[in-house]
């Protein structure tokens, strides 16, 4: 309880017969403007934490991307507390650093809807997830309910991986904040890439079998048709998410199809069996996805991979700069173990996006930190990006990488200690980038 409050409480419980005594208009004006003080006090606490919710998978098959993500937001919190923390007025608590509050969502939706509810409970107005657009859907369909249900305790949904086309378009809303660029971007990313490759005449599309994956595949045919008419789609399939242990199957299709390249968007332990198997299986044909520059991908390809796995990523550690460079060096300090090596500018964007949202809001009530929040610009690690108001959508330039051997050019580092990283071969700037929206949301 806020020190003021307990003062306040403490002085009526000690004293009944002074209190009783003072009968008199003013005296009566003044105890209640003391007990409106001691309330208005006690509503933020002068260095109470904020709390920062990250509902994510962080056992599982997919543990290893909840505690990436944890990495970076837990990094971009600690610089912001150590410079003094979030700055709010002394009515909103004053200077106040941030806490993270960890919730396992064990990969299943119920379980993150169990974890928003407590998250809630205990105090949390900012919800964090993203590795799932499974589950983000149904956090944000949750969340929706609880701050038309719960004005008084709304919250905000800051996502920074869940790239489901539809939560910038028709399902947009204006507690949601995205930090990554969705499907349809990335593809956009991509197929600047299948575009130049004039040898390509066919490919076979792999996904997970859920939203984000089916729309990855279904942007894919799109638009390879409106883009390469002549590459042949030689297969198109979808497998179940997260429980695939032997993808000997797949790649043994994939193999049998001719395909030249495969485009997929899978992620995580999904991704890494996929491009073991089909290196196993003795595909020698390009990788078009959305995740391969990590999480264990770049090591199971090995030198199969160097030359023909294309990622597309909002930043890269051999982005050329001195910032870019600081930053991940910065990164790598903090967190030296190679099996650690999981930077994301975005998810410190986020971070850095909602400190300063909050300061110029003067408070961290959910719907004055989205107004601030909608026109926000960040700069960092000399990128910058802004979030569009639109349909809080964050804008933001995209970086396409292919696989080499570090020491070679432009490939100063590795990814995860595996001697592989990615050389930038094609920056896309944020106005690039940017794609149209059908959001219609309604402000609060």
């Amino acid at each position: 309880m806020n020190k003021f409050a307990v003062a306040v409480l403490k002085t009526r419980q000690t004293s009944p017969s002074r209190v009783q005594k003072q009968t008199s208009p003013l005296r009566k004006v003044l105890l209640a403007a003391l007990a409106a003080w001691g309330l208005a006090a006690a509503a933020a606490t002068p260095g109470e934490p904020i709390k920062l919710a990250l509902v994510e998978s962080l056992s599982g098959p997919f543990a290893n991307t909840g505690e990436g993500v944890f990495r970076n937001i837990l990094m971009a919190t600690e610089q912001v507390n150590a410079r003094g923390g979030v700055q709010l007025p002394a009515a909103a608590g004053g200077a106040r650093p941030l806490v993270i509050q960890r919730y396992d969502s064990k990969g299943q939706n119920e379980e993150a809807l169990s974890a928003l509810r407590a998250a809630i409970d205990s105090g949390a107005r900012i919800i964090m997830q993203g590795n799932s657009s499974a589950t983000a859907s149904a956090l944000l369909d949750a969340i929706n309910k609880h701050n038309q249900r719960e004005p008084g305790k709304r919250v905000l949904f800051l996502n920074y991986s869940a790239v489901d086309p539809a939560f910038t378009n028709e399902r947009c809303s204006f507690w949601h904040f995205r930090f990554d660029a969705h499907a349809d971007m990335r593809m956009a990313a991509l197929m600047q890439m299948v575009k130049a490759d004039k040898a390509l005449k066919n490919v076979y599309l792999i996904g997970q079998d859920y939203s984000f994956g089916q729309a990855v595949l279904g942007e894919a045919r799109r638009q390879l048709a409106a883009q390469r008419p002549d590459v042949a789609v030689v297969g198109d399939e979808l497998h179940p998410m997260g429980r695939v242990k032997d993808f000997a199957p797949y790649a043994a299709k994939i193999k049998q199809s001719g395909a030249q390249a495969v485009v997929t968007g899978n992620w995580g332990n999904d991704l890494t069996l996929l491009v073991k198997a089909v290196r196993e299986a003795g595909f020698e044909g390009m990788f078009y996805t959305f995740y391969g520059n990590a999480m264990g991908a770049p090591a199971a390809l090995g030198d199969a991979g160097v030359g023909k796995v294309v990622a597309v990523a909002d930043w890269l550690p051999n982005s050329p700069g001195a910032a870019s460079e600081q930053f991940y060096q910065r990164f790598r300090q903090r967190f030296p173990k190679p099996e650690d090596d999981y930077a994301h500018l975005r998810m410190q964007m986020m971070v850095q996006a909602l400190t300063q949202s909050m300061e110029k809001a003067g408070s961290t009530e959910a719907a004055a930190v989205a107004h601030a929040m909608e026109n926000m610009q960040v700069e960092l690690a000399g990128r910058k990006a802004h979030m569009r108001a639109t349909d809080h959508q964050f804008q933001q330039p995209l970086e396409v990488g292919v696989m080499e051997r570090q020491g070679s050019a432009g490939v100063k580092f590795d990814v995860e200690g595996s001697g592989y990283g990615f050389r930038v071969v094609r920056n896309i700037s944020a106005k690039q980038a940017e794609m149209p929206t059908t959001c219609q949301m309604k402000r609060y």
